[in-house]
């Protein structure tokens, strides 16, 4: 089974990228909700992160307060903090990401895209048959992060700047996919892959 690392700037659009994926065959495994899901308690992620952190970052529910533990580990000076965070987070999303790997192995999936934002960041590129990246022109970006986040421009452009640049992904990626917002040219892309990998799918 070949797993396929799928990354790319934010907004760029990787979960539109992974749905035409999904019309042929291939399911996706998105990292993001991964990490959401690890973090609804009870949880050993959570408990990890508490332990690390201090009770302080949890709600009265038990639950994660994400602004506490983002005003902490963004803070000047906090460069240790974050990457302690990234440590433990990386390390249970990815061990519950090679879990459901397994299943779809054993349900004899040809392959399967694995969503990751951090996927370099993570590491797990090294365990990744292909990497697939998904770009799109800077305005487009811009514009599909300001009315999926519902941030303003100032912070929506902020967000941008923190990104890897395109060539990055270029010269650290199998492939390339440009999303324009065409879906019948990003379904001739994704059928040209498959057909390159030697994934079987129906035309």
């Amino acid at each position: 089974m070949l797993t396929i690392g799928l990354t790319g700037p934010s907004g760029a659009g990787k979960g539109t990228l992974a749905s035409l994926f999904a019309v042929y065959g291939v399911p996706s495994i998105d990292t993001d909700a991964v990490y959401h899901a690890l973090l609804l308690p009870p949880s050993d992620c959570l408990k990890e992160l508490a332990d690390r952190f201090g009770n302080g970052i949890l709600s009265p529910d038990g639950a994660l307060d994400r602004k506490v533990l983002a005003a902490l580990v963004f803070a000047p000076g906090h460069e240790a903090d974050l990457a302690d965070l990234n440590t433990i987070t990386h390390r249970h999303v990815l061990s519950e990401v090679r879990r459901i790997l397994a299943l779809y192995r054993e349900q004899g999936k040809p392959a399967v895209l694995v969503d990751a934002p951090q996927l370099f960041e993570s590491g797990f590129d090294s365990e990744c048959h292909y990497i697939l990246s998904v770009l799109a022109p800077r305005d487009v970006r811009l514009a599909r992060i300001i009315a999926r986040d519902g941030l303003d421009e100032e912070r929506a452009t902020a967000r941008l700047n923190a990104q890897k640049p395109d060539e990055f992904y270029r010269s650290h990626s199998d492939a390339v996919v440009y999303n324009h917002g065409e879906a019948a040219a990003m379904d001739t892309d994704v059928r040209r892959l498959l057909t390159l990998w030697e994934v079987p799918y129906e035309a």
